[in-house]
């Protein structure tokens, strides 16, 4: 028997969103608990595979220059470049941070409720120019190329860990990638002219984020 999907709600309803690609992709609770297991595995190499994360943005030209642009919150920096306090390297700093708190989060959430949904989406916004400023509008093929790099760094960490069975290794990695595209289609639907930004999760608040999260 053929489930019917409702297109219109499934741009206009987060939750629902999520329901269906949860089932497309068989995301479950199940992944939820998997993630929380692997947290205190992955919590003490994250620093490591921040720094990983911001080396490669640092790599090439068009991921490095958005770390020269000012980001809300910075608008009264002064540089010292004596001390190394340069806005690139204070931003930075600042970005692992938030990276760190992101995945931590992720980690841990015991349920995927509408407040976490929306958490997740915001997350994808606010690196578009819908986010709630002009001047911050990353490409998207570069956040899904910091998505797609996470990913690998995230499944590296489990398949070397030596405290832990083939069986949550297998579902380990599972969780993460199914974890990955969720964000990665809630990161998309921003860049999309078909998703209703004022219509996602409408009992409960907008998550406020400090603009351009990650790069």
């Amino acid at each position: 028997m053929v489930e019917h999907i409702d297109k219109t709600r499934l741009n206009n309803n987060l939750r629902y969103r999520f329901d269906f690609l949860s089932k497309f992709i068989d995301f479950s609770q199940h992944d939820v608990t998997t993630l929380n297991i692997l947290a205190p595995i992955i919590f003490p190499l994250l620093p490591k595979a921040i720094d990983l994360v911001y080396k490669k943005l640092y790599s090439f030209d068009v991921t490095k220059r958005f770390f020269h642009l000012r980001n809300d919150g910075f608008e009264n920096f002064t540089s010292n470049k004596e001390f190394g306090m340069t806005l690139d390297a204070v931003q930075t700093e600042f970005r692992k941070d938030m990276l760190t708190v992101y995945l931590k989060r992720v980690l841990t959430q015991p349920e995927w409720n509408d407040s976490f949904l929306e958490y997740l989406s915001r997350v994808g916004q606010i690196h578009t120019n819908k986010g709630g400023s002009a001047s911050i509008n990353v490409d998207y093929i570069y956040m899904n190329a910091l998505f797609c790099y996470l990913e690998q760094i995230l499944i590296d960490i489990i398949w070397n860990a030596e405290n832990i069975d083939q069986k949550i290794k297998r579902q380990g990695i599972r969780a993460i990638s199914r974890f990955i595209w969720i964000q990665n289609d809630l990161l998309t639907m921003h860049y999309s002219t078909t998703w209703n930004n004022d219509n996602s999760c409408s009992s409960i608040p907008i998550v406020k984020l400090t603009k351009c999260f990650f790069i």
